[in-house]
């Protein structure tokens, strides 16, 4: 067990419970935000070693998300990680451009997701 904690952020009741199963069985202690807005009251609120940030949802996406966090001295420093089923070049280059570590396409591979969550929070195998 790890026990870092991730805060899953994505509006997609079926994919937060799938970043629950994989990263929970992994030993993450994964908290969920439904949307932006919930997800940035909850990283202020602190405490967290990495954030899954969906890019399309409502209310805040995923890109306005990540500017508020590296705009935010408190939350500058957590790594992030972005899902979106956008495959473009240019959506990544978008993600990356605002402060994003890395940028996986969906359906996330969980093998993928579990190894660049240990590689962003330095969690053992």
């Amino acid at each position: 067990m790890s026990g870092k904690r991730i805060l899953v952020v994505e509006d997609g009741i079926t994919m937060r419970m799938f970043y629950q199963d994989v990263l929970g069985r992994a030993g993450f202690v994964v908290e969920e935000a439904a949307n932006g807005v919930e997800g940035l009251e909850k990283a202020l609120l602190g405490g967290f070693d990495l954030m899954i940030v969906d890019i399309n949802m409502p209310k805040m996406d995923g890109y306005e998300l990540v500017t508020r966090i590296r705009r935010e001295p408190s939350l500058q420093a957590i790594p992030v990680v972005t899902i979106s089923t956008e495959a473009k070049d240019a959506d990544a280059s978008r993600a990356y451009a605002v402060g994003a570590n890395f940028y996986i396409v969906k359906p996330a591979d969980p093998v993928l997701l579990v190894e660049t969550a240990r590689l962003l929070t330095g969690a053992q195998a």
